[in-house]
């Protein structure tokens, strides 16, 4: 006898579960570090005369995201002592976390980098490993608390709570720092955490990722699991072809990553004030940002993966000409606003194209580690140059910079157009075979 069909909830039902206004909370509690040990913090630096290349190495504590998932095994593998035994293991982890990552806040907010750039170096540091372990917890959080078919709504209210993280310590912090200074800014940052550990005790005790990793052995099979059989099936489903794609995904968002370290730099540079960047760069450009985001997502579904793909790689890559032409031009306001209204309505184009498209990738057993293991890869080339991107302009200036990076979307939109070629072959392919095939069943 068939079962029934599983209800699906209702509208009511859906946006009065608890377990996403937790998800919000976790949400801006992820997004509030990046920023501090990132874009905001590199303003502070120029600020105060620190050497661009000094700056853009600064970046390369951003390395801590793009490896996390190098020590996830024993996030998931292993508990905190005396703290999990009270909260449990994932969320004793994220307790642990979300402590850490308010105190190395605290630490460069009493550092002083004019004197010291070694001691806001090791906070950052700190901050970003600390930050790194919350979105594992998080993440892990997530899909243990609710079934598939919340896991939308799950996520959509996590970028909800991101993106107003990041309005906050992008245009909050330089607020904040343009009217009182940056130590006011970075400890008020740091005590917003309390919004993370509130939704931490108050969110139920769910473990069962974490249990089943121990049943099974704990170590030796989450590294196993984690590193080993997601990769061969990658390869054995794609075979050679993996390597094209693979060259896609390193390459899709490099000119973002290595551009964006520069763009705060710049407008400080131009003369630009805090405030003016704080409105126009942080305040209205994350909401054209999510228009962007939102357009992406209309046009997967719409047009397709790899078209999307394809129009947001050119698009995201050649929106670094405006930058280039603002700072040849100087500072006009105008020219501000429109190079930001363009480089993050392709930005978030390009980023829901990349998220899709690696998405598609992920086999139903290894999907959570294959995602993982392909977003670390799409950094870690923009991070490593990202480093050097403060040399590069110390060498040639902002405006050839800015161009260089434009000229990145030439190889991403030869790969795109290779991919998209295979799979249009390959999927042709499969219906010459599947066609006789009906025929036949047919007759």
């Amino acid at each position: 006898m068939a079962s029934p069909a599983k209800r699906k909830p209702t509208f009511k039902e859906i946006f009065t579960d608890q377990r996403l206004a937790l998800m919000l909370a976790f949400g801006f509690s992820a997004g509030l570090p990046l920023l501090l040990v990132f874009s905001t913090q590199s303003a502070w630096l120029r600020e105060i005369g620190v050497d661009r290349a000094e700056i853009g190495m600064m970046s390369w504590v951003a390395f801590a995201y793009a490896f996390k998932f190098l020590w996830a095994p024993i996030v998931d593998g292993y508990d905190v002592p005396l703290v999990s035994r009270w909260l449990g293991r994932r969320r004793g982890w994220m307790m642990l976390a979300q402590i850490c990552v308010a105190i190395g806040l605290a630490g460069i907010a009493f550092g002083d980098p004019k004197r010291s750039l070694e001691w806001t170096i090791y906070s950052a540091l700190f901050t970003a490993f600390a930050s790194a372990t919350q979105d594992i917890v998080i993440d892990g959080w997530r899909i243990d608390a609710a079934p598939a078919d919340m896991q939308g709504m799950m996520g959509a209210t996590y970028q909800l709570g991101y993106r107003l993280a990041i309005l906050t310590a992008g245009a909050g912090a330089l607020y904040i720092a343009d009217f009182v200074n940056w130590m006011a800014a970075y400890l008020a940052m740091a005590s917003l955490m309390a919004v993370g550990v509130a939704a931490c005790l108050l969110s139920p005790r769910i473990d069962k990722q974490a249990e089943a990793v121990a049943k099974q052995g704990g170590w030796g099979v989450a590294l196993g699991g984690s590193f080993f059989e997601p990769l061969a099936d990658m390869f054995q489903r794609y075979g050679w072809k993996l390597v094209l794609i693979l060259a896609l995904v390193s390459l899709y968002r490099l000119p973002d990553f290595v551009s964006g370290v520069m763009a705060n730099p710049l407008y400080i540079d131009l003369g630009f004030s805090k405030s003016d960047i704080a409105t126009v760069s942080k305040i209205y450009g994350v909401w054209i940002g999510m228009a962007g985001i939102f357009a992406g997502g209309y046009c997967v579904s719409r047009l397709g993966m790899m078209p999307t793909l394809f129009l947001g790689g050119v698009a995201a890559s050649s929106s670094h000409l405006m930058m280039a032409m603002l700072a040849a031009s100087g500072a006009r306001l105008e020219l501000l606003i429109a190079a930001i209204s363009i480089e993050n309505f392709a930005g978030g184009f390009a980023g829901t194209a990349l998220i899709a498209y690696m998405s598609s990738l992920t086999s139903p057993l290894f999907a959570a580690t294959q995602y993982a293991l392909m977003s670390s890869l799409y950094a870690l080339p923009g991070k490593a140059l990202g480093g050097f991107s403060g040399i590069f302009v110390n060498n040639i200036g902002y405006p050839a910079f800015f161009v260089g990076t434009s000229l990145i979307g030439v190889p991403v939109a030869a790969l795109c157009l290779l991919i998209w070629r295979f799979s249009a072959a390959e999927t042709a392919a499969e219906g010459e075979v599947s066609a006789p095939a009906a025929g036949t069943k047919a007759a």
